[in-house]
């Protein structure tokens, strides 16, 4: 569907809402908490972005976006190339974060990894739910999004917001949260290193209670050594160059080939592309050892060697 920018705002440095209605008004379809919508960037390039806003509120989707600087340019194109009044193709919800019924709630948020919370903060708040706390752990109050709402009002006791400056020795201690089993469902997003630290932490813990929403934020699909390499058609030879500084995926779409993906970051799966020779430099976070040897996520991942022999 085609919606509008209706409003966009800064959050705080490098981060910013925005909100997306219906041209000409009227319900938008559905979505749950956690739930989150691909976007056509300016860019050209497919990105998902988690619906922040309250479940509730039918007419409107409010995102958080971050520019990453060092990305591969589709979120700085969402935040320099984008202007309210815009028209930008977006699809309907999914939820691979889905909130589920429970009692008390564990919410922990890093850095731009605090989108999907807000939506089931707000909606547990909507809906009267007083059985959560959250903790969200950032480098700065400049980095914090949300930060006077969460300050604010109800919410306040039921957040922890931690300022690490960038030191590691100065990192949030989760464990006192963990040491003892409880009966909390726990829902953490945000950078790979956050995402470990719970892992590791919660690992004594009902797994089915544990939930992740991975942004990949680290994951480098493009690295500044990388170098050029073909890709070739395992079935009719087609054979194609594809440069140091593009994905295979990209490469392919510019070849005239309509491949499916969503997330573009090396973590839901759906560019799986069958590997029939050569050596890969997987970069994904979806593929097991054993699947690395038949496949690879040609959004993220690379040629070790000259070529690759895939089917796609």
């Amino acid at each position: 569907m085609s919606l509008k920018l209706d409003r966009k705002i800064p959050l705080a440095e490098d981060i910013w809402l925005f909100e997306f209605v219906r041209p000409q008004g009227g319900a938008l379809p559905a979505f749950e908490a956690g739930a989150h919508v691909t976007v056509i960037t300016p860019s050209g390039a497919r990105r998902n972005y988690s619906l922040c806003n309250d479940p509730a509120e039918n007419q409107r989707y409010q995102l958080g976006i971050k520019a990453e600087r060092n990305g591969r340019g589709a979120s700085l194109s969402m935040v320099e190339q984008t202007e309210v009044g815009d028209v930008l193709p977006v699809a309907d919800p999914e939820n691979s974060f889905e909130l589920v019924d429970a009692e008390e709630y564990i919410f922990i948020a890093g850095g731009i990894g605090i989108t999907p919370i807000m939506c089931m903060v707000r909606s547990l708040m909507a809906r009267g739910h007083a059985g959560f706390h959250l903790y969200y752990v950032t480098r700065s109050p400049e980095l914090t999004a949300f930060g006077e709402e969460l300050a604010d009002g109800a919410l306040a006791d039921r957040v922890t917001v931690h300022h690490d400056g960038g030191d590691p020795d100065n990192v949030y201690d989760f464990w006192p949260l963990f040491e003892k089993p409880g009966k909390a469902h726990v829902y953490c997003c945000g950078p790979r290193a956050l995402m470990e630290e719970i892992r590791g932490v919660s690992g004594h813990w009902p797994q089915s209670r544990i939930h992740f929403e991975d942004f990949a934020s680290d994951v480098q699909a493009v690295r500044e050594d990388d170098r050029a390499f073909t890709v070739r058609h395992a079935d009719t030879g087609e054979t194609i160059e594809v440069p140091a500084d593009a994905t295979i995926l990209d490469t392919l779409r510019h070849a005239g080939h309509d491949l499916p993906s969503s997330c573009e970051s090396g973590t839901c799966g759906t560019c799986r592309t069958e590997l029939v020779e050569g050596e890969v430099d997987h970069r994904d976070m979806v593929l097991e050892a054993h699947q690395r040897e038949t496949h690879i996520m040609i959004c993220v991942s690379r040629a070790r060697g000259d070529e690759l022999v895939l089917r796609w």
